[in-house]
């Protein structure tokens, strides 16, 4: 009796799990925000592909270019992606991190050796 009772709860865990991760919030799709450089107000999008885990896309922000995502990552509703830029003929490397809740990803934006800032951004429609 006990080991069938132990199975059955079993099962119910893992239908649990199941369902909460197929209701897990997917971050793919188009994500724009708009910050201020040089007193110039200049529109950033990433696009993004969630698949599991892992997160690849790119970011288009100042002039243009299109830069693609290094390192992406999705723990839960935390997402964290690297792009590396280059300045003046260096690199550096600029982590995203943000929580996505509904159709927002709020977090902080890291460059190499800077200081970080706060960053939003919206789902595309």
């Amino acid at each position: 009796m006990v080991h069938r009772l132990t199975r059955w709860a079993a099962v119910a865990v893992l239908a649990l799990f199941a369902v909460s991760t197929a209701f897990a919030a997917d971050a793919t799709g188009k994500w724009t925000w708009n910050v201020t450089i040089q007193g110039n107000e200049v529109k950033q999008m990433l696009e993004l592909k969630q698949d599991g885990e892992k997160l690849t896309g790119s970011l288009t922000g100042r002039n243009n270019q299109k830069i693609e995502i290094k390192d992406g990552t999705v723990k839960g509703q935390r997402h964290l992606l690297v792009v590396v830029r280059e300045r003046n003929g260096q690199e550096i490397k600029i982590t995203y991190k943000g929580k996505l809740d509904g159709d927002t990803i709020k977090g902080t934006i890291a460059p190499e050796g800077g200081q970080s800032r706060e960053w939003t951004a919206t789902r595309a429609k």
